[in-house]
């Protein structure tokens, strides 16, 4: 196989459309570049004369890393069935500029919708052929045709999975503009620093809910905690438990965040899904040390 440094644009460019694909299949970044790793691995054994009989490499690529995907999607369902308390997928920095493979895997990631913490969590309630299809379809664009080679099942059975997986995942309500989301992540933000009970729970709807990952390796709520006023008396707890902890505005999976650091070190990013009246709906908080590896050059 070649090497980072020995691949030509036009590999490296579709390096980082496999890992584009395989992230959003999987919702883990360390998984997502495994896959593609291992479809390339895939491709360079086979022997010369078989590569050239591919008529199109790219094509070929996408068809066996999204199996790949499909097996570990499978596999990940009883592997989650052990994980202790929730399992909420990786969240990625802001990209930044002249990244590369070598220098950070996350810049790879174009963030867009297709990368919300929101719809990344849908994905989850989905079976692992829906997850593909829509992905494949819905997102990149795949014809149903090409998926059906993925999947190993006709065109029209792909297309019925999609059509499924689109009434799981409900309709996409209208997004709030991102300086009201970023206005109310603020607001969050300085409510906690100032301990302000009663501003946490105006900014939180009462229905919302905080779901917590941290994998057994930290500390979390086992539990989502539901109810804007619980949510906010949970908060504030861990702030009159963490001495030291800094709170900073920064975007997570391309929509504003929040992510805290105790001496450089980040402990915590938070997601969040604000409804259109301004109020926080959903927050995800990953605190599993292994899936915030993109966040240790947060400075």
């Amino acid at each position: 196989m070649t090497t980072a440094g020995a691949e030509t644009d036009g590999e490296v460019g579709e390096r980082r459309r496999l890992v584009n694909v395989a992230y959003r299949l999987l919702g883990s970044l360390t998984e997502a570049e495994d896959a593609v790793q291992e479809a390339y691995a895939r491709w360079y054994a086979l022997p010369p004369g078989k590569r050239r009989e591919v008529l199109a490499p790219g094509a070929w690529l996408t068809t066996v890393t999204g199996r790949i995907c499909l097996d570990l999607l499978g596999s990940a369902r009883a592997r989650r069935e052990r994980y202790v308390g929730a399992w909420l997928p990786e969240p990625l920095p802001e990209q930044l500029p002249g990244g590369s493979r070598t220098e950070d895997l996350a810049d790879q990631v174009v963030l867009d919708e297709s990368v919300a913490m929101a719809f990344l969590v849908v994905l989850e309630s989905m079976t692992p052929a829906e997850r593909v299809a829509l992905v494949l379809h819905d997102v990149f664009h795949y014809p149903f045709a090409e998926i059906a080679a993925v999947l190993g099942r006709t065109p029209a059975a792909c297309k019925q999975l999609a059509s499924s997986a689109r009434r799981r995942a409900g309709a996409a309500p209208a997004p709030v503009p991102a300086t009201a989301r970023a206005e109310t992540v603020r607001r969050v933000r300085e409510a906690w620093q100032s301990k302000d009970i009663a501003g946490l729970v105006a900014v939180l709807d009462p229905a919302a809910v905080m779901t917590a990952d941290g994998g057994g390796l930290v500390g979390a709520a086992l539990r989502p905690v539901e109810g804007g006023a619980r949510i906010a008396e949970y908060m504030l707890a861990i702030a009159d438990r963490a001495p030291g902890l800094e709170l900073l505005e920064r975007p997570v999976n391309g929509a504003p965040g929040l992510v805290a650091r105790r001496d450089g070190v980040v402990l915590t990013v938070a997601s969040f899904d604000i409804a259109d009246d301004g109020r926080v709906a959903r927050i995800w908080v990953v605190r599993n040390p292994e899936k915030l590896r993109p966040w240790a050059r947060e400075g």
